[in-house]
């Protein structure tokens, strides 16, 4: 494996990782964590090396917009008002089977050949002892909640 000039490593994805969720259940009130919530653990980073998502999607199941909030937190059992903080949110398709994704992940700095508009890749680094969680911004339980999946790795 080549290094830099500097000996570091490139990141490479020992185990990859695709998890899907039911998000009928998973609701907080508003952006912010407050009180009680039932969003729900996607990724558990918390006692495992990192991940790198490159890709979060939603497959609509209703003709309801869900706007689905994106936290990342230190724990794995609860997501706790003074530890879940917000990195991001889109919002889910209104006609059955269609796909939404998170379009505005964070860019990250692996080159890429310039085409078009877009001048970096986009992904989600989750660190070590972190967590990713989600939930529709709702107070009320859904019956046709959009399904969220997340597709990356374990590094």
């Amino acid at each position: 494996m080549a290094a830099t000039s500097t000996n570091k490593q490139p990141l490479l994805v020992d185990r990859v990782l695709h998890y899907v969720v039911n998000l009928d259940t998973a609701a907080v009130s508003a952006i912010d964590v407050a009180g009680t919530n039932t969003a729900l653990l996607i990724v558990d980073g918390t006692t495992q090396d990192g991940a790198i998502i490159e890709d979060i999607y939603s497959i609509a199941r209703g003709t309801t917009k869900s706007t689905i909030n994106l936290y990342l937190s230190s724990s794995s059992d609860y997501l706790r008002p003074n530890e879940g903080v917000l990195i991001g949110q889109f919002d889910s398709a209104t006609t059955v089977g269609s796909v939404t994704s998170w379009t505005t992940m964070p860019k990250v700095l692996a080159p890429m050949p310039h085409t078009g508009s877009e001048s970096q890749f986009r992904a989600l680094y989750i660190p070590k002892g972190k967590a990713l969680w989600a939930a529709r911004q709702s107070s009320a339980l859904a019956t046709d909640g959009p399904l969220l999946g997340c597709q990356g790795g374990w590094y």
